[in-house]
């Protein structure tokens, strides 16, 4: 109890500082891209290029109509690709920014956020090609797109408490960065982004037990203009909780440790 006394703690200064880390964020974005004229357009015209090729390829050798494919490979790789940079850039967050842990009084958490936050700015960027895809394609229906909000929320909650957990272990274990990468471009391919889960048939065991399906499906299908199941919502909302609970008991009883670790 008191490990997340302290993690609980540490969660609302950093919350309280939201302007701290969302200024962090942003200047990160301006420094990376300065003197561009495009900035984060780039990676949005190099994901609109991606998505065109791959969409051509594999809706081609799949047998896939575009009207449907195209779609769902859009919206899948763009909400996959926030939470797998969450997630692999987590990892650093606290060995990139160990020279303020050390020498500030800061919460750690706000090096998380900062990280969340930079990656949402450039989803909001690549959310440019989601529009123009279904504005050209068509949605099924408009009803269920409110849901899409809400769905995305779940979808960040969880990139950020799996953040804190890689971030924690990468601190004290220097390999497990480049575990963390590896692992996420093994689940890109397992996950139904490139292709519909029922096209595995007797193997669709594969997404039912990917955790990454279920997420991915709770921010696409309202986009799509399908509704997500119970069971989708079930799974996404069991993982938020029970994630957030040991993330932060980790985070309150390895509190102390990670200036050291750095």
């Amino acid at each position: 109890m008191a490990a997340l006394g302290i993690a609980t703690a540490d969660l609302k200064a950093s919350i309280k500082a939201w302007r701290l880390w969302s200024l962090l964020g942003w200047i990160e974005i301006r420094q990376r891209y300065a003197r561009s004229k495009l900035g984060p357009f780039w990676l949005t015209i190099s994901m609109g290029v991606v998505i065109g090729a791959i969409g051509l390829v594999f809706g081609a050798l799949l047998g896939q109509n575009m009207d449907t494919y195209l779609p769902m490979l859009s919206t899948g790789m763009v909400t996959w690709t926030l939470m797998a940079t969450i997630i692999t850039e987590g990892c650093n967050a606290y060995i990139n920014s160990a020279q303020y842990i050390r020498q500030v009084h800061t919460p750690r958490l706000i090096y998380l956020f900062q990280a969340m936050w930079r990656n949402f700015i450039i989803f909001l960027h690549n959310f440019v090609i989601v529009l123009l895809v279904l504005g050209i394609y068509g949605v099924k229906s408009w009803e269920t797109l409110p849901l899409f909000l809400l769905g995305l929320i779940v979808l960040l909650l969880n990139a950020v408490w799996m953040a804190m957990v890689v971030g924690l272990f990468s601190a004290r274990f220097r390999d497990l960065p480049q575990i963390v990468t590896a692992f996420m471009q093994m689940m890109y391919f397992v996950t139904p982004i490139m292709f519909a889960a029922s096209a595995l048939k007797k193997h669709e065991w594969i997404v039912t037990l990917n955790p990454f399906a279920y997420l991915i499906d709770l921010a696409r299908q309202p986009l799509l203009g399908e509704w997500p199941t119970p069971l989708t919502w079930e799974v996404a909302l069991g993982m938020t909780v029970v994630g957030w609970v040991f993330a932060l008991a980790l985070t309150g009883r390895y509190h102390k440790r990670i200036p050291y670790w750095l």
